[in-house]
C-alpha cells in the first residue's frame, strides 16, 4: 500500500515465497486425469503406466517439456500427451503402426538413467536400485527420448522405470516377440496380394534362373531341413555337384547360385570349411566343389575369401557403436560441442570406410564377372553375413531389374532372408548374451548404406527413392513382420509352426515387410517411388531390329579375356595339363600382391567411364574423395539444428514433382490431338512423390520425418561465435523461428 501522509511510509514488499512448484499446486487444486491410451494394436496390451510424466525437448537445456502419460505395452513405450488430441495433429506421412512418441520396444538401443545429475548406463543388474530423477532413451533409429520422473508418485514412477527398463533391456524368449500375438489376432483380409518374389517355393528359384539364363540345378533335398538347418528350403547349385557330396558336411563349402551374367558365368558364394592338411578327405571334397563351380563357365574360377580382405563382423559393430555416437545428440549445447570436430571425428570411427572398402570389393567382382568373363566365388566363414552384401551389390550394379522396387525387394528376400541372414542375432531383437548367440552387427544397415551411396550418385537408374531406404532400415526393428525376426529359414518355419499348433492360438498371419500398407496409405507409399526414373525405352524392340546375343539384357564391355567355345562339350576333349593350367589361373587373381587388383580395376573403372553412361545398364559407385557421403536424412533427421526450413534434397524433388505434373498434363494435351505414341511404347513416369507435400507451410530438409513442434534456430554455441552470427539479416531469422514445420511423423 502507498501513504496519504506524509509520514513517509515506504511501500510494503511480499515476502511469501513457494516451495512447490505451479505443477503440484494445478495438480492439488484439480481433479485426477483419467490416463489417456494411444490406440492399441490387436494383441496390444499395457504392462504399466505412469502420470504425470514430463517429457523434455531437445532445444536446450531450460528443461521444458510437456506432460503427459508414460506406458509401456508388449510392443512399444508410448507417450500420450495431455495437452494436443490425437485427433488433432495433421500428420502427413503417419506410420499406422507408432507415432512419433512412440517407440518400439526393438528400437531400444540403450536406457540411461539420471542420479544426482550423473548419467549412468541402466543394465540388468541396476534394476533393483533406486528409480533416477530422469530416464533417456536412445533408439536404434537415432531418436532420444528424455522423461523426468519427479513430478510422478513415487511407487508409479519406480513401476514404469522397471517396466520399460525390464521389458526392453532383459533377455527373452522369441515367442515373446510382439509379432506372434499381433499375428494371432491380426485379420487375415488385411493382407495385401503381394508382388515380390518371396523365394519361399522351387517356382520362384526356377523363375529366377530362367530370368538370368542360369546353367546350374535346384536343390530340392533341404524341403525338410535334412540337408541343413543354416541351407535354405531350396537353392541352386552347380549341375556337376553329386548327390553324396551335397549331404556332406552338412552344407558347408557348397558353392550356391547367386546370379549368371549375361555371358554364362554366374556368382557364387560358399561358407568356409577349415581344411587340416592332414585330411585329405576334405581336401578333395573341396577341389570338387571349386571344379564344379570352375565348370559352369569356361571352366574358370576366381576365389575370394572376404574375411581376409574385408572388416570382420566384431571390426564393423565397433565402428558403428562409436559412429551413431555422433547423432544421438541429448540437448542443442551437446551438438555444438561436437561441432567443432565433427566431420573428423565421423571419418575417425571408420564407418564410411567400411562403406568405401565394401563399394570397391563388389567393384572388383564385377570387373571380373564384366569384363573377364570368370565365375567367382566368395567366401566366409558362414557364407550369410559380408557373402551377402557383397552379392547384393554385385547384382544391383550389373542387374537393372534389382533397381526397381520390387526388383530390390525380391533381392533382399533371396540374398537375406532365404539366403539365411541371422537377422535375429546381428539385430539383437532378443537382447541375448549367450555366448551361443551370434555377436550383434549391423550387417544389413551396411548394405542399405552402399545403397544409398549408389542411389545418391545414380539417382535416375533406381525406381526407389532414399525415403524408402531409410523407412526399410526403421523397419528392420519394427516387431509386426515376419521378415528381419529370424535367423534362418528353418527357424522360421519350425517356430511359426510351433505357435500355429498352440492350443489358445489361431492361424498365425505374419505380414512380410513388403506389405506396405500395414505401416503407411497409399499416398505417403507415393514417397518410396523416385521422380527422376524412368522405365527402359519399349520401343527400341519395335523400332530398332538389331540382332542381340542370346544372352545379353544390358549394356555391357567388350570381353577380351576368354572367347564363348564354339561347340558343346569343348572342354571334355582337352587335356588334363591344360585343366590344371586353368585351375592355376582361377585362384592367382587375388593371391597376387594387394596393388594389382587395385590396378587392374582402375582400368576397368576409367573405360566405364569413357561409355555413355546408361541408367539400365551397368553402374559403378565413385569412390574417391568425397564421393561416399553421409546418409543425412537417416542419421540427421532428428536434429533440428542441421535442419534447412524450405531447402535441401525434397526442394529439388518438390520441384521435380511440379515439372512432372506439366509434363503429364502436356501429354494429355497432346493425347486428345493424337500426336503421341501408343501408351505402351512410351517411357512410364512415376507418380508425383510429393503431393501430399504441396502445401502454403515451407518443408524441412528433414521431410517426412520432421518433428511436428515449433523449431527455434539460435544455437546454443560460444558467445564470440554467436555475436558474428547476430550481424546476419534479422528478418531471415524472424522468419525461420516463427515457421512451423509440418507434421509428418
Amino acid at each position: 500500500m502507498l501513504s496519504l501522509g506524509g509520514g513517509g511510509a515506504k511501500s510494503s514488499k511480499p515476502s511469501f515465497v513457494s516451495y512447490i512448484t505451479p505443477e503440484e499446486i494445478k495438480s492439488e487444486k484439480e481433479p485426477p486425469k483419467k490416463e489417456r491410451h494411444p490406440n492399441l494394436l490387436p494383441g496390444e496390451v499395457v504392462f504399466c503406466s505412469a502420470d504425470p510424466i514430463l517429457k523434455h525437448t531437445q532445444d536446450d537445456v531450460s528443461q521444458r517439456g510437456i506432460f503427459g502419460t508414460l506406458l509401456c505395452t508388449n510392443f512399444r513405450v508410448s507417450f500420450v500427451s495431455d495437452e494436443t488430441p490425437l485427433e488433432e495433429t495433421a500428420q502427413h506421412f503417419k506410420n499406422k503402426l507408432y507415432g512419433e512418441n512412440d517407440i518400439p520396444l526393438m528400437c531400444v538401443d540403450h536406457i540411461y538413467g539420471v542420479y544426482d545429475e550423473k548419467r549412468k548406463m541402466i543394465t540388468g543388474g541396476m534394476l533393483k536400485n533406486k528409480y533416477p530423477s530422469k530416464m533417456i532413451i536412445h533408439c536404434k533409429d537415432l531418436r532420444v527420448f528424455q522423461f523426468c520422473l519427479t513430478f510422478t508418485k513415487e511407487e508409479d514412477a519406480r513401476k514404469i522405470f522397471h517396466g520399460i527398463a525390464h521389458h526392453c533391456l532383459e533377455p527373452k524368449s522369441l515367442k515373446c516377440v510382439f509379432a506372434f500375438s499381433y499375428a494371432v489376432s491380426r485379420s487375415p483380409e488385411m493382407q495385401r496380394s503381394q508382388r515380390t518374389v518371396m523365394f519361399d517355393s522351387k517356382e520362384d528359384w526356377a523363375q529366377e534362373m530362367k530370368r538370368t539364363k542360369g546353367n546350374c540345378r535346384i536343390v530340392t533335398e533341404n524341403e525338410g531341413f535334412k540337408l541343413s538347418t543354416r541351407l535354405p528350403k531350396y537353392f541352386i547349385i552347380p549341375s556337376s555337384v553329386t548327390d553324396e557330396d551335397l549331404f556332406k558336411f552338412q552344407g558347408k563349402g557348397l558353392p550356391i547360385w547367386c546370379w549368371s551374367h549375361h555371358s554364362g558365368c554366374a556368382l557364387f558364394k560358399a561358407s568356409t570349411l577349415p581344411v587340416p592338411q592332414e585330411d585329405g578327405v576334405i581336401q578333395r571334397y573341396m577341389e570338387r566343389m571349386l571344379d564344379a563351380a570352375a565348370q559352369t563357365h569356361l571352366y574358370s574360377l576366381k576365389i575370394e575369401d572376404l574375411s581376409e580382405t574385408l572388416p570382420t563382423v566384431q571390426d564393423i559393430q565397433q565402428s558403428y557403436a562409436k559412429f551413431k555416437q555422433f547423432f544421438l545428440i541429448d540437448n542443442s549445447t551437446d551438438f555444438w560441442v561436437s561441432d567443432v570436430k565433427w566431420f573428423s571425428s565421423v571419418e575417425n570411427t571408420g564407418w564410411m570406410d567400411i562403406i568405401r572398402k565394401c563399394l570397391q570389393k563388389a567393384v572388383e567382382v564385377v570387373e571380373c564377372l564384366e569384363k573377364e568373363n570368370t565365375n567367382i566365388l566368395i567366401m566366409e566363414e558362414e557364407g550369410t553375413d559380408l557373402c551377402c552384401v557383397i552379392s547384393s551389390l554385385v547384382q544391383i550394379m550389373l542387374d537393372p531389374h534389382y533397381r526397381t522396387l520390387t526388383g530390390f525387394q525380391g533381392l533382399v528376400q533371396k540374398e537375406w532372408v532365404a539366403g539365411c541372414h541371422a537377422f535375429l542375432d546381428r539385430c539383437n531383437h532378443l537382447c541375448q548374451k549367450d555366448k551361443e548367440c551370434q555377436s550383434p552387427s549391423p550387417i544389413f544397415l551396411l548394405f542399405l548404406e552402399c545403397v544409398w551411396q549408389l542411389v545418391q550418385q545414380h539417382s535416375p537408374a533406381f525406381q526407389f527413392s532414399e525415403t524408402y531406404l531409410t523407412v526399410l532400415s526403421d523397419s528392420v526393428h519394427v516387431p509386426v513382420f515376419s521378415t528381419f525376426l529370424f535367423n534362418s529359414a528353418y527357424q522360421r518355419e519350425s517356430t511359426l509352426k510351433a505357435e500355429s499348433q498352440h492350443p489358445q492360438r489361431g492361424p498365425l498371419n505374419c505380414p512380410a515387410v513388403w506389405d506396405w500398407s500395414v505401416q503407411f496409405d497409399c499416398k505417403a507409399q507415393e514417397l518410396f517411388l523416385n521422380p527422376l526414373y524412368a522405365d527402359k525405352l519399349k520401343q527400341d524392340k519395335v523400332l530398332r531390329k538389331v540382332p542381340r546375343p542370346k544372352h545379353q539384357r544390358q549394356l555391357s564391355l567388350p570381353s577380351s579375356a576368354f572367347k564363348t567355345p564354339p561347340k558343346k562339350g569343348f572342354f571334355k576333349d582337352e587335356t588334363e595339363s591344360l585343366k590344371k593350367m586353368l585351375r592355376v589361373k582361377r585362384i592367382s587373381r587375388w593371391m597376387a600382391s594387394p596393388d594389382s587388383p587395385a590396378a587392374n580395376t582402375r582400368e576397368f573403372y576409367e573405360a566405364w567411364q569413357r561409355r555413355p553412361l546408361d541408367h539400365h545398364g551397368l553402374l559403378l559407385p565413385w569412390l574417391d574423395g568425397p564421393a561416399v557421403r553421409l546418409w543425412m536424412q537417416r542419421y540427421l533427421r532428428w536434429i533440428p539444428e542441421v535442419q534447412i526450413l524450405g531447402g535441401g534434397p525434397v526442394a529439388v524433388t518438390n520441384k521435380m514433382a511440379e515439372l512432372l505434373v506439366q509434363v503429364q498434363e502436356l501429354r494429355k494435351k497432346l493425347d486428345l490431338k493424337g500426336c503421341l505414341q501408343p501408351e505402351a511404347e512410351r517411357v512410364q513416369l512415376q507418380p508425383r512423390p510429393l503431393a501430399l507435400a504441396r502445401n502454403s507451410l515451407r518443408l524441412s530438409s528433414a521431410f517426412p520425418f520432421a518433428s511436428s513442434r515449433n523449431w527455434t534456430f539460435k544455437p546454443v554455441i560460444p558467445t564470440s561465435l554467436l555475436q558474428s552470427l547476430m550481424l546476419t539479416d534479422k528478418l531471415a531469422s524472424q522468419e525461420d523461428e516463427t515457421t512451423e514445420v509440418i507434421s509428418l511423423v
